[in-house]
C-alpha cells in the first residue's frame, strides 16, 4: 500500500510485543536475583547468630572451668600443698593473732610494721630506722607491732616471703623474733633471688642468733608450721588496703608516707605522743 510523502509505515505489532516481554522477563529476573540474594543474607545472618550464640556458650563454660580450678585450688600454695591451719605463733595478740610484739606492753605509743623480709624497702627502713625504734622500745617509750605480708612472692614469684615469715614465727615460738628478724634483713637477697625459699638458708641463718638453731626451731621451718598463720596475715594486709611494703603507723597513723621522716623526727614525734 502506497502511503503519502513523508509518512511512514507502523513497525509491526510483533516486534513490540517481543520487546515488551523482553523487558518484563528481564524485571522478573532481577526480582529474582534480588529476592535471591536477600535469601542469602538472611541465611548469612542466621549463621552468624548462630556463631556468636555457640562462641558465648563456649565462653561462658570455659569461665566456668576456670572457676571451678580456682575454687579446686583455693587454699593451697604454689606447691600444691594445702597451707593447713593457721597456728599462731606463741606470744602473737590482736585479732586473729596475728601480730608479734615487742617491748613492754605499757608503753604509751604503738607502732605498727607491716614487713616483708625479701622487700628491699622494708630493709632499707630498718637500715635507717631500727637503732631508734630498738632504742624506743627498750627504754619502754614505744612498743612495736610487727606484722608479716608476703607481697614480693606475689609480684615476683617464689616462696621466700612466706618461708621466710614462717621462720620468722618460729623464731618468735623461741624467744628470738627480734634478732632473727634483723639477721634475716641483714642477709637479705636480691629481691628476683629467692634464696629465702630454702629452708637450709633459714636454718643456717638462725646460727647467727645464739641458742635458736635447735631440733624444734628446725622441725618447725621445715615443717612450715605457722604457714597457715602467715597467709592470713598476709591476707589482713591486702583487706587493710595498703599500698605496699613498708607500712608505718603510729598510734595508728601512717607516718612513713611523710617525706620529711627521719629517725630523729620519729624519736620526736613518739615521745610528744607519749607526753599528749
Amino acid at each position: 500500500m502506497d502511503l503519502p510523502p513523508g509518512r511512514r509505515a507502523a513497525p509491526p505489532r510483533f516486534v513490540l510485543r517481543g520487546v515488551s516481554e523482553k523487558n518484563r522477563d528481564g524485571k522478573r529476573t532481577a526480582r529474582e536475583r534480588l529476592a535471591a540474594e536477600r535469601e542469602k543474607q538472611r541465611a548469612a545472618e542466621k549463621r552468624r547468630r548462630g556463631l556468636i550464640v555457640g562462641a558465648s556458650v563456649v565462653c561462658v563454660l570455659g569461665l566456668a572451668a576456670v572457676i571451678g580450678i580456682i575454687a579446686a585450688n583455693a587454699g593451697k600454695d604454689d606447691g600444691g600443698e594445702a597451707t593447713g591451719p593457721a597456728v599462731a605463733p606463741s606470744g602473737a595478740i590482736g585479732q586473729s593473732g596475728l601480730v608479734i610484739p615487742v617491748g613492754k606492753q605499757s608503753a604509751k605509743s604503738t607502732l605498727t610494721i607491716w614487713e616483708d623480709f625479701r622487700c628491699p624497702a622494708c630493709q632499707a627502713f630498718e637500715t635507717a630506722y631500727r637503732s631508734t625504734i630498738h632504742e624506743l622500745a627498750d627504754t619502754g617509750q614505744l612498743k612495736v607491732d610487727y606484722r608479716l605480708a608476703t607481697i614480693i612472692d606475689g609480684n615476683v614469684g617464689g616462696s621466700g616471703s612466706g618461708n621466710s615469715a614462717n621462720a620468722a614465727a618460729c623464731a618468735q615460738d623461741a624467744g628470738k623474733f627480734t634478732p632473727y628478724h634483723d639477721v634475716l634483713y641483714d642477709n637479705q637477697p636480691p629481691e628476683n633471688d629467692d634464696a629465702f625459699a630454702e629452708d637450709s638458708k633459714l636454718i643456717e641463718l638462725a646460727g647467727k642468733v645464739e641458742g635458736l638453731d635447735t631440733p624444734a626451731f628446725r622441725t618447725c621451718v621445715e615443717d612450715g608450721t605457722h604457714d597457715g598463720w602467715v597467709a592470713k596475715s598476709n591476707q589482713a594486709f591486702q583487706d587493710g588496703g595498703f599500698s605496699g611494703t613498708p607500712t608505718v603507723l603510729l598510734n595508728g597513723k601512717n607516718i612513713y608516707q611523710d617525706q620529711t621522716l627521719t629517725p630523729a623526727k620519729l624519736k620526736q614525734m613518739v615521745q610528744e605522743a607519749n607526753q599528749g
